[in-house]
């Protein structure tokens, strides 16, 4: 009989993204390097890009260290600038939508359908805003947390 792999990682991944999907703020999903996401392609935003740092195995358990970067593309208005709070773009409605899908996900890993399914966010989860982070004007969340779900190895 073939030995099969775990599926631990694709699980984790797949659920991720289907959740993300799932939500009306996100166009697009993508994983792995994200220096080799081409991020000019207007038509991809809100994006959500999800990276897997680490996973630390434990004999019951798998816990994934992921980073989820939610983003958008600023519009800057080329009118005058009449609320300096505020500014000319849509900076902070971007902040506002991106954190609540960042919020979502952590809701469904801490006690939604994803913490049913053993998809279960330990810890709590760890918010950063960013700015003109890329090529284009981005603005969103880098957001750290950790996942863990049951060891589906079988040593026999």
């Amino acid at each position: 009989m073939a030995n099969i792999a775990p599926r631990g990682f694709y699980l984790v991944l797949d659920k991720i993204k289907n959740e993300l999907l799932a939500n009306s703020s996100v166009n697009t999903v993508t994983t792995g390097d994200l220096s080799e996401i081409d991020l000019s392609k207007q038509t991809m935003f809100p994006l959500t890009h999800v990276i897997v740092n680490s996973v630390t195995m434990q004999e019951q358990t798998l816990t994934f260290q992921i980073s989820v970067l939610s983003m958008d593309i600023v519009d800057t208005s080329k009118s005058s600038t009449t609320d300096v709070f505020i500014g000319n773009n849509n900076e902070q409605d971007i902040l506002n939508t991106q954190l609540a899908v960042i919020n979502k996900l952590t809701g469904v890993l801490r006690q939604g359908t994803l913490y049913r399914d053993m998809f279960q966010l330990t810890g709590d989860p760890t918010c950063e805003p960013f700015y003109d982070r890329f090529e284009n004007e981005l603005a969103g969340w880098s957001c750290n947390i950790s996942i863990q779900i049951p060891n589906d190895q079988n040593l026999c």
